[in-house]
């Protein structure tokens, strides 16, 4: 962690030019670098150095650099605890972004709030992220991602109507937030479609083995099975599914990264993933061109890349229309924004701080090539 922290320190003022003033704008970081989101958590640190290099190359915002300090949460809520308070009482940062999780978000929220600073998830999709348990706006919170209740609704719509499948059987992390948001919003929206849940297995998300589960769900005569979770547990239990003899399609949320190929392999063949990006749409082409040369290797988590890096884009914009870094008219801008032409989507904020129609994507996975790639935008009815 202190490399990072080290590193993100000085970032603005090295990347400054005489015409810039002496200070900085400095806003944080919280990012999964360790722990079992670390593949995740490396992939937004590596965006958002790109996005504070190329804003400062161009001016900086408001004619001063942008200087970013990150903290490693460690995939540990009380570790994000710390980093939000220290980046609030000590650091003083105009804003934060990240990390992915939606537990660690909503973990960190009361920080937030009491301390007056805006937070940007990057892909945290529980809806507890931006509101209360009383539904509650949380005023200094806010996401850059659609919600686990439209993505839910995403994978019961592709697997009812586009896949014409009736019985399903859920897969999921009894102690994730996420998992269990999608899980309760798939759902619901299955069996208004028609649907029937034949089975629901859960497990914990530091477990390895899902062979009992498995061996249930292959008997409960399930014709598409639902993993709506992430992390490392998510390849390895495709992978256990596929060796036990399920062949049925297997649909899942936003948890899907390239990295399930080292683990999952050809298992992966004819799995369907919600995306909030294509990673093969043309216009994101130069962005991942830039991170193999910056970071010398492919993106393999392409979502968390693109959301983080248009995060600090959109605070940028949230800045310059505040005509201030000052937290508490940045955090109206941020309210305000409509219609703002990010890389990967227009962005227009909702009253509840969510993105507002946005179109989700169906990604297929091909053994072949070893990628999971586009087959079809999904916007449920």
């Amino acid at each position: 962690m202190k490399k990072y922290v080290a590193l993100f320190a000085v970032l603005g003022v090295l990347l400054a030019v005489p015409a810039f003033a002496a200070d900085t704008i400095r806003f944080g970081e919280i990012a999964t670098v360790t722990g079992d989101f670390a593949a995740y958590g490396v992939a937004e640190v590596e965006s958002v150095k790109i996005a504070v290099e190329e804003i400062n190359a161009a001016g900086g915002v408001l004619g001063k650099p942008l200087e970013v300090i990150m903290y490693d949460c460690r995939t540990r809520q009380e570790d994000m605890v710390n980093a939000a308070r220290r980046l609030v009482d000590q650091d003083k940062v105009v804003a934060v972004i990240g990390p992915s999780g939606s537990g660690l978000c909503i973990s960190a929220a009361p920080i937030f709030n009491r301390g007056r600073v805006s937070h940007i998830g990057t892909l945290p999709t529980n809806p507890l992220v931006t509101v209360d348990e009383q539904g509650k706006v949380r005023p200094w919170n806010f996401r850059i991602c659609f919600l686990d209740p439209y993505q839910g609704r995403m994978m019961a719509y592709f697997a009812a109507k586009d896949m014409k499948f009736g019985k399903a059987a859920i897969l999921h992390d009894v102690s994730s937030d996420y998992s269990q948001g999608q899980r309760e919003f798939f759902i619901a929206a299955f069996k208004e479609y028609g649907g029937t849940i034949v089975a629901e297995e859960g497990f914990r998300g530091e477990d390895v083995d899902f062979r009992s589960q498995l061996t249930n769900i292959k008997d409960s005569g399930a014709d598409v099975l639902i993993f709506p979770y992430m992390g490392k547990s998510l390849p390895l239990a495709v992978k256990q599914a596929r060796e036990l003899g399920i062949n049925q399609v297997i649909i899942g949320g936003d948890g899907y990264g390239d990295f399930m190929w080292e683990v999952a392999g050809d298992a992966l063949a004819d799995t369907y993933w919600v995306s909030h990006v294509d990673r093969y749409d043309p216009t994101l082409a130069s962005f991942f061109d830039k991170y193999k040369e910056k970071t010398g290797t492919e993106c393999q988590e392409f979502m968390n890349a693109v959301m983080a890096y248009d995060c600090v884009y959109w605070l940028k914009d949230a800045i310059e229309r505040a005509g201030s870094a000052d937290p508490e008219k940045v955090r109206d801008a941020l309210e305000a924004t409509k219609g703002l032409q990010l890389l990967h989507a227009v962005l227009t904020m909702d009253e509840f701080h969510n993105p507002k129609d946005k179109d989700g994507v169906m990604l297929r996975c091909d053994a072949t090539q070893k990628k999971a790639l586009f087959f079809k935008k999904v916007k449920p009815e």
